[in-house]
Protein backbone atom coordinates (compact mmCIF):
# COMPACT_ATOMS: atom_id res chain seq x y z
CA UNK A 1 0.00 0.00 0.00
CA UNK A 2 1.23 3.78 -0.60
CA UNK A 3 0.10 6.92 -1.37
CA UNK A 4 -1.44 5.96 -5.05
CA UNK A 5 -2.89 3.29 -4.12
CA UNK A 6 -4.76 4.89 -0.91
CA UNK A 7 -5.91 7.93 -3.57
CA UNK A 8 -7.27 5.30 -6.04
CA UNK A 9 -9.08 3.33 -3.33
CA UNK A 10 -11.13 6.56 -2.43
CA UNK A 11 -11.86 7.36 -6.25
CA UNK A 12 -13.26 3.00 -6.28
CA UNK A 13 -14.84 3.72 -2.59
CA UNK A 14 -16.71 6.88 -4.06
CA UNK A 15 -17.67 5.30 -7.41
CA UNK A 16 -18.98 2.02 -5.63
CA UNK A 17 -21.23 3.83 -2.61
CA UNK A 18 -22.63 5.53 -5.35
CA UNK A 19 -23.15 3.90 -7.94
CA UNK A 20 -22.93 0.41 -7.03
CA UNK A 21 -24.25 0.37 -3.37
CA UNK A 22 -27.93 2.08 -4.20
CA UNK A 23 -28.63 -0.68 -6.73
CA UNK A 24 -27.79 -3.59 -4.87
CA UNK A 25 -30.89 -4.45 -3.88
CA UNK A 26 -32.52 -4.55 -7.15
CA UNK A 27 -29.86 -6.39 -8.82
CA UNK A 28 -30.04 -9.14 -5.77
CA UNK A 29 -33.24 -9.44 -7.24
CA UNK A 30 -33.28 -9.54 -10.91
CA UNK A 31 -29.93 -12.11 -10.26
CA UNK A 32 -27.93 -9.81 -12.18
CA UNK A 33 -26.41 -6.20 -12.27
CA UNK A 34 -27.06 -3.82 -15.27
CA UNK A 35 -25.38 -3.78 -18.06
CA UNK A 36 -24.78 -0.12 -17.66
CA UNK A 37 -22.79 -0.80 -14.47
CA UNK A 38 -19.80 -2.11 -16.73
CA UNK A 39 -19.67 1.08 -19.00
CA UNK A 40 -19.83 3.38 -15.75
CA UNK A 41 -17.22 0.71 -14.50
CA UNK A 42 -15.03 1.27 -17.33
CA UNK A 43 -15.54 5.33 -17.48
CA UNK A 44 -14.15 5.51 -14.06
CA UNK A 45 -11.02 3.22 -14.88
CA UNK A 46 -11.82 0.48 -12.20
CA UNK A 47 -12.09 -2.76 -14.86
CA UNK A 48 -8.24 -4.31 -16.04
CA UNK A 49 -6.45 -2.36 -13.63
CA UNK A 50 -3.43 -4.09 -13.79
CA UNK A 51 -3.65 -4.38 -17.85
CA UNK A 52 -1.02 -1.96 -19.81
CA UNK A 53 -1.77 1.23 -20.87
CA UNK A 54 -1.17 0.16 -24.11
CA UNK A 55 -3.91 -1.87 -24.23
CA UNK A 56 -6.60 0.35 -23.21
CA UNK A 57 -5.68 -0.68 -19.24
CA UNK A 58 -5.10 1.31 -16.29
CA UNK A 59 -1.28 0.40 -16.00
CA UNK A 60 -1.21 -0.44 -12.74
CA UNK A 61 -0.40 -3.81 -10.48
CA UNK A 62 -2.13 -6.33 -8.66
CA UNK A 63 -2.38 -4.30 -6.42
CA UNK A 64 -4.37 -2.02 -7.93
CA UNK A 65 -6.65 -5.19 -8.82
CA UNK A 66 -6.74 -5.92 -5.01
CA UNK A 67 -8.15 -2.41 -4.03
CA UNK A 68 -10.89 -2.69 -6.52
CA UNK A 69 -11.42 -6.42 -5.07
CA UNK A 70 -11.37 -5.20 -1.29
CA UNK A 71 -13.84 -2.20 -2.10
CA UNK A 72 -16.50 -4.51 -3.91
CA UNK A 73 -15.87 -6.89 -0.94
CA UNK A 74 -16.23 -3.98 1.99
CA UNK A 75 -19.44 -2.96 0.39
CA UNK A 76 -20.90 -6.17 -0.26
CA UNK A 77 -21.60 -5.51 -3.78
CA UNK A 78 -21.36 -8.84 -6.20
CA UNK A 79 -19.85 -7.67 -9.18
CA UNK A 80 -17.67 -9.47 -11.86
CA UNK A 81 -15.01 -7.33 -12.30
CA UNK A 82 -12.50 -9.74 -11.36
CA UNK A 83 -13.46 -12.86 -13.86
CA UNK A 84 -13.38 -9.70 -16.39
CA UNK A 85 -9.81 -9.21 -15.56
CA UNK A 86 -9.11 -12.47 -15.16
CA UNK A 87 -9.93 -13.15 -18.89
CA UNK A 88 -8.25 -10.16 -20.07
CA UNK A 89 -4.81 -11.84 -18.67
CA UNK A 90 -5.18 -15.17 -20.43
CA UNK A 91 -5.45 -12.54 -23.67
CA UNK A 92 -2.71 -10.81 -22.15
CA UNK A 93 -0.43 -14.14 -21.98
CA UNK A 94 -1.10 -16.10 -24.49
CA UNK A 95 -3.25 -13.63 -27.41
CA UNK A 96 -1.35 -12.23 -30.31
CA UNK A 97 -0.52 -8.66 -30.58
CA UNK A 98 -3.70 -8.45 -33.21
CA UNK A 99 -5.86 -10.38 -30.11
CA UNK A 100 -4.76 -7.95 -26.95
CA UNK A 101 -5.21 -4.75 -29.57
CA UNK A 102 -8.75 -6.24 -30.96
CA UNK A 103 -10.48 -6.82 -26.96
CA UNK A 104 -8.22 -5.41 -24.33
CA UNK A 105 -9.23 -2.42 -24.96
CA UNK A 106 -12.93 -2.55 -25.01
CA UNK A 107 -13.06 -4.99 -21.71
CA UNK A 108 -11.47 -1.51 -20.21
CA UNK A 109 -14.26 0.31 -21.69
CA UNK A 110 -16.64 -2.58 -20.43
CA UNK A 111 -18.17 -2.75 -23.75
CA UNK A 112 -17.12 -6.37 -23.57
CA UNK A 113 -17.80 -8.27 -20.34
CA UNK A 114 -15.57 -11.17 -19.91
CA UNK A 115 -16.46 -14.82 -18.45
CA UNK A 116 -14.37 -18.19 -18.52
CA UNK A 117 -15.80 -21.27 -19.77
CA UNK A 118 -13.80 -24.04 -18.24
CA UNK A 119 -16.62 -25.71 -15.79
CA UNK A 120 -19.18 -28.24 -17.91
CA UNK A 121 -21.90 -30.41 -16.12
CA UNK A 122 -19.88 -33.60 -16.04
CA UNK A 123 -16.30 -31.66 -15.21
CA UNK A 124 -15.68 -29.02 -11.95
CA UNK A 125 -12.43 -29.36 -10.73
CA UNK A 126 -11.61 -32.13 -13.08
CA UNK A 127 -10.79 -29.82 -15.91
CA UNK A 128 -9.42 -32.99 -17.90
CA UNK A 129 -12.70 -33.79 -18.17
CA UNK A 130 -14.88 -31.56 -20.56
CA UNK A 131 -17.16 -32.30 -23.24
CA UNK A 132 -16.83 -29.74 -25.47
CA UNK A 133 -15.30 -29.87 -28.97
CA UNK A 134 -13.85 -27.24 -31.34
CA UNK A 135 -13.56 -29.32 -34.91
CA UNK A 136 -11.21 -27.46 -37.12
CA UNK A 137 -13.53 -26.73 -40.21
CA UNK A 138 -11.11 -24.34 -43.05
CA UNK A 139 -10.65 -20.81 -41.20
CA UNK A 140 -13.31 -21.76 -38.43
CA UNK A 141 -13.74 -23.79 -35.10
CA UNK A 142 -17.04 -25.24 -34.88
CA UNK A 143 -18.05 -25.79 -31.36
CA UNK A 144 -20.79 -27.62 -29.46
CA UNK A 145 -21.07 -28.44 -25.82
CA UNK A 146 -22.21 -26.53 -22.73
CA UNK A 147 -20.95 -24.79 -19.81
CA UNK A 148 -22.42 -24.49 -16.31
CA UNK A 149 -21.66 -22.11 -12.74
CA UNK A 150 -20.52 -19.41 -15.63
CA UNK A 151 -19.86 -15.83 -14.03
CA UNK A 152 -20.75 -13.34 -15.64
CA UNK A 153 -22.12 -15.28 -18.09
CA UNK A 154 -25.58 -13.30 -18.91
CA UNK A 155 -23.43 -10.28 -20.06
CA UNK A 156 -20.97 -12.31 -21.59
CA UNK A 157 -19.12 -10.52 -24.95
CA UNK A 158 -16.43 -12.10 -24.76
CA UNK A 159 -15.96 -16.03 -23.69
CA UNK A 160 -12.26 -17.60 -22.85
CA UNK A 161 -13.27 -20.86 -24.00
CA UNK A 162 -11.73 -24.41 -22.75
CA UNK A 163 -12.76 -26.80 -25.44
CA UNK A 164 -11.50 -30.28 -27.05
CA UNK A 165 -9.73 -29.27 -30.44
CA UNK A 166 -8.61 -32.96 -30.34
CA UNK A 167 -11.50 -35.91 -29.30
CA UNK A 168 -8.98 -38.23 -29.66
CA UNK A 169 -6.10 -37.45 -27.46
CA UNK A 170 -7.05 -38.09 -23.76
CA UNK A 171 -6.73 -35.69 -20.32
CA UNK A 172 -5.34 -32.78 -20.85
CA UNK A 173 -3.23 -33.20 -24.49
CA UNK A 174 -6.77 -32.10 -26.45
CA UNK A 175 -7.24 -29.18 -24.91
CA UNK A 176 -7.29 -25.72 -26.38
CA UNK A 177 -8.47 -22.52 -25.08
CA UNK A 178 -10.54 -20.80 -27.86
CA UNK A 179 -11.46 -16.96 -27.67
CA UNK A 180 -15.69 -16.55 -28.81
CA UNK A 181 -16.98 -13.35 -29.54
CA UNK A 182 -20.77 -13.72 -28.35
CA UNK A 183 -22.94 -10.62 -30.14
CA UNK A 184 -25.10 -12.18 -32.71
CA UNK A 185 -23.27 -15.21 -32.54
CA UNK A 186 -25.56 -18.45 -34.57
CA UNK A 187 -26.03 -21.57 -32.33
CA UNK A 188 -24.63 -19.73 -28.87
CA UNK A 189 -27.51 -19.33 -26.25
CA UNK A 190 -27.60 -18.35 -22.55
CA UNK A 191 -29.50 -20.29 -20.28
CA UNK A 192 -31.19 -19.30 -17.36
CA UNK A 193 -29.52 -17.67 -14.18
CA UNK A 194 -28.96 -19.82 -11.73
CA UNK A 195 -30.80 -19.96 -8.20
CA UNK A 196 -28.08 -19.74 -5.96
CA UNK A 197 -27.59 -20.09 -2.33
CA UNK A 198 -25.48 -16.90 -1.93
CA UNK A 199 -24.43 -14.35 -4.81
CA UNK A 200 -27.58 -13.20 -5.60
CA UNK A 201 -26.68 -10.33 -7.67
CA UNK A 202 -23.76 -11.89 -9.30
CA UNK A 203 -25.09 -13.62 -12.58
CA UNK A 204 -24.39 -16.96 -13.36
CA UNK A 205 -25.65 -18.99 -16.13
CA UNK A 206 -25.41 -21.92 -18.13
CA UNK A 207 -24.18 -21.34 -21.96
CA UNK A 208 -24.86 -23.74 -25.20
CA UNK A 209 -23.15 -23.84 -27.82
CA UNK A 210 -24.37 -25.92 -31.18
CA UNK A 211 -23.10 -25.23 -34.17
CA UNK A 212 -20.72 -22.16 -33.09
CA UNK A 213 -19.11 -21.56 -35.83
CA UNK A 214 -15.82 -18.85 -34.58
CA UNK A 215 -12.85 -17.62 -36.64
CA UNK A 216 -9.74 -20.69 -36.16
CA UNK A 217 -7.62 -16.92 -35.83
CA UNK A 218 -9.30 -16.96 -32.25
CA UNK A 219 -7.10 -19.49 -30.71
CA UNK A 220 -5.23 -18.86 -27.89
CA UNK A 221 -1.21 -19.72 -28.12
CA UNK A 222 -1.41 -20.05 -31.75
CA UNK A 223 -0.93 -23.66 -31.16
CA UNK A 224 -3.95 -26.51 -30.26
CA UNK A 225 -3.44 -28.47 -27.38
CA UNK A 226 -1.95 -25.87 -24.75
CA UNK A 227 -4.94 -24.81 -22.74
CA UNK A 228 -4.80 -27.16 -19.83
CA UNK A 229 -1.26 -25.72 -19.66
CA UNK A 230 -2.47 -22.19 -19.77
CA UNK A 231 -5.02 -22.43 -17.39
CA UNK A 232 -2.53 -23.83 -15.05
CA UNK A 233 -0.45 -20.98 -15.31
CA UNK A 234 -2.78 -18.64 -14.62
CA UNK A 235 -5.29 -20.07 -11.78
CA UNK A 236 -2.74 -18.60 -9.03
CA UNK A 237 -4.09 -15.33 -9.93
CA UNK A 238 -7.42 -16.00 -10.23
CA UNK A 239 -7.44 -18.44 -6.64
CA UNK A 240 -5.50 -15.02 -5.27
CA UNK A 241 -8.29 -13.22 -6.11
CA UNK A 242 -10.34 -14.96 -4.10
CA UNK A 243 -7.77 -15.05 -1.45
CA UNK A 244 -8.66 -10.95 -1.49
CA UNK A 245 -12.06 -10.77 -1.21
CA UNK A 246 -11.78 -13.57 1.37
CA UNK A 247 -9.45 -10.89 3.79
CA UNK A 248 -11.75 -8.08 2.95
CA UNK A 249 -14.88 -9.82 3.77
CA UNK A 250 -13.21 -11.18 7.12
CA UNK A 251 -12.27 -7.96 8.24
CA UNK A 252 -15.85 -6.19 7.65
CA UNK A 253 -17.43 -8.85 9.03
CA UNK A 254 -15.40 -8.26 12.59
CA UNK A 255 -15.97 -4.52 12.20
CA UNK A 256 -19.81 -4.50 11.55
CA UNK A 257 -19.93 -7.44 14.44
CA UNK A 258 -17.69 -5.24 16.81
CA UNK A 259 -20.11 -2.32 16.06
CA UNK A 260 -23.30 -4.52 16.63
CA UNK A 261 -21.97 -5.93 19.87
CA UNK A 262 -21.13 -2.49 21.31
CA UNK A 263 -24.68 -1.08 20.50
CA UNK A 264 -27.08 -3.89 21.12
CA UNK A 265 -28.13 -4.32 25.46
CA UNK A 266 -28.69 -7.80 27.17
CA UNK A 267 -29.23 -7.88 30.37
CA UNK A 268 -28.66 -4.70 31.13
CA UNK A 269 -25.45 -4.33 29.53
CA UNK A 270 -23.92 -4.13 26.31
CA UNK A 271 -22.82 -7.54 24.49
CA UNK A 272 -19.33 -6.64 24.26
CA UNK A 273 -19.70 -6.53 27.90
CA UNK A 274 -19.86 -10.25 28.48
CA UNK A 275 -16.41 -11.90 28.11
CA UNK A 276 -17.76 -14.70 25.40
CA UNK A 277 -18.59 -11.83 23.12
CA UNK A 278 -15.10 -10.29 24.07
CA UNK A 279 -12.81 -13.73 23.51
CA UNK A 280 -14.74 -14.57 20.63
CA UNK A 281 -13.85 -11.09 18.91
CA UNK A 282 -10.61 -11.42 20.25
CA UNK A 283 -10.06 -14.83 18.11
CA UNK A 284 -11.64 -13.04 15.15
CA UNK A 285 -9.66 -9.85 15.29
CA UNK A 286 -6.56 -12.11 15.62
CA UNK A 287 -7.24 -14.33 12.55
CA UNK A 288 -8.41 -11.53 10.41
CA UNK A 289 -4.92 -9.61 11.38
CA UNK A 290 -3.24 -12.62 10.26
CA UNK A 291 -5.08 -13.31 7.02
CA UNK A 292 -4.37 -9.95 6.16
CA UNK A 293 -0.22 -10.77 6.75
CA UNK A 294 -0.55 -14.02 4.76
CA UNK A 295 -2.33 -12.14 1.80
CA UNK A 296 0.08 -9.19 1.38
CA UNK A 297 2.56 -11.64 1.57
CA UNK A 298 1.24 -13.23 -1.71
CA UNK A 299 0.61 -10.10 -3.35
CA UNK A 300 4.00 -9.56 -3.20
CA UNK A 301 5.25 -12.79 -4.24
CA UNK A 302 2.76 -12.49 -7.41
CA UNK A 303 4.07 -9.03 -8.38
CA UNK A 304 7.59 -10.02 -8.08
CA UNK A 305 7.02 -12.83 -10.59
CA UNK A 306 7.57 -15.47 -7.20
CA UNK A 307 3.84 -16.93 -6.22
CA UNK A 308 4.40 -20.10 -7.25
CA UNK A 309 1.23 -22.56 -7.00
CA UNK A 310 1.32 -24.40 -3.59
CA UNK A 311 1.20 -21.24 -2.35
CA UNK A 312 -1.70 -20.01 -3.97
CA UNK A 313 -3.62 -22.93 -3.24
CA UNK A 314 -2.77 -22.23 0.69
CA UNK A 315 -3.51 -18.85 0.20
CA UNK A 316 -7.07 -19.86 -1.35
CA UNK A 317 -7.76 -23.10 0.74
CA UNK A 318 -7.16 -21.05 3.81
CA UNK A 319 -8.01 -17.63 3.55
CA UNK A 320 -11.41 -18.73 2.28
CA UNK A 321 -11.76 -21.32 5.06
CA UNK A 322 -11.07 -19.03 7.60
CA UNK A 323 -13.34 -16.68 6.04
CA UNK A 324 -16.22 -18.64 6.37
CA UNK A 325 -15.61 -19.91 9.99
CA UNK A 326 -15.48 -16.03 11.36
CA UNK A 327 -18.52 -14.93 9.64
CA UNK A 328 -19.95 -18.29 11.07
CA UNK A 329 -18.80 -16.74 14.29
CA UNK A 330 -20.10 -13.34 13.76
CA UNK A 331 -23.82 -14.28 12.71
CA UNK A 332 -24.05 -16.50 15.87
CA UNK A 333 -23.21 -13.00 18.07
CA UNK A 334 -25.39 -11.14 15.88
CA UNK A 335 -28.36 -13.55 17.44
CA UNK A 336 -31.46 -13.86 16.07
CA UNK A 337 -30.76 -10.77 13.98
CA UNK A 338 -28.03 -12.38 12.04
CA UNK A 339 -29.89 -14.46 10.02
CA UNK A 340 -32.16 -11.42 8.89
CA UNK A 341 -31.07 -11.14 5.41
CA UNK A 342 -31.50 -7.30 5.89
CA UNK A 343 -28.73 -7.59 8.21
CA UNK A 344 -25.53 -7.68 5.60
CA UNK A 345 -23.51 -10.54 8.58
CA UNK A 346 -26.78 -12.57 6.94
CA UNK A 347 -25.96 -11.75 3.05
CA UNK A 348 -21.97 -12.17 4.23
CA UNK A 349 -23.16 -15.83 5.62
CA UNK A 350 -24.80 -16.83 2.67
CA UNK A 351 -22.26 -15.00 -0.14
CA UNK A 352 -19.36 -16.75 1.44
CA UNK A 353 -19.61 -20.15 1.02
CA UNK A 354 -19.42 -20.55 -2.33
CA UNK A 355 -15.52 -19.20 -1.85
CA UNK A 356 -14.74 -22.77 -0.96
CA UNK A 357 -15.80 -24.14 -4.11
CA UNK A 358 -14.88 -22.07 -7.12
CA UNK A 359 -11.55 -21.86 -8.39
CA UNK A 360 -10.70 -25.61 -7.47
CA UNK A 361 -12.19 -26.86 -4.30
CA UNK A 362 -10.42 -26.59 -1.27
CA UNK A 363 -9.98 -30.49 -1.00
CA UNK A 364 -8.01 -29.52 -4.58
CA UNK A 365 -6.06 -27.04 -3.12
CA UNK A 366 -5.31 -29.09 -0.34
CA UNK A 367 -3.92 -32.42 -2.88
CA UNK A 368 -2.06 -29.54 -4.81
CA UNK A 369 -0.21 -28.28 -1.34
CA UNK A 370 0.27 -31.88 -0.46
CA UNK A 371 1.86 -32.51 -3.98
CA UNK A 372 4.64 -29.78 -3.18
CA UNK A 373 5.71 -32.10 0.50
Amino acid sequence: MNDELQMFRKQVRRFVQEEFVPQEPRWREQHRCDASAWTKAGETGILCTDIPEEYGGGGGAFAHEAVVMEELAYAGVNFGSGVNSIVAHYVLAYGSEQQKKQWLPRMARGELVGAIGMTEPVAGSDLQSIKTTARRDGDCYVINGSKTFITNGWHAGIISLAVKTDAQLSGAKGISLVIVETKDLPGYRVGRSLEKVGMHAQDTCELFFDDVRVPASNLLGGEEGRGFYQMMEQLPYERLTVAVSAVAVIEQAVAITTRYAKERRAFGKSLIEFQNTRFKLAECKSEAHIARVFLDSCIERLMAGKLDTATAAMAKYWLSDRQCAIVDECVQLHGGYGYMMEYPIARMWTDSRVQRIYAGTNEIMKELIARSL
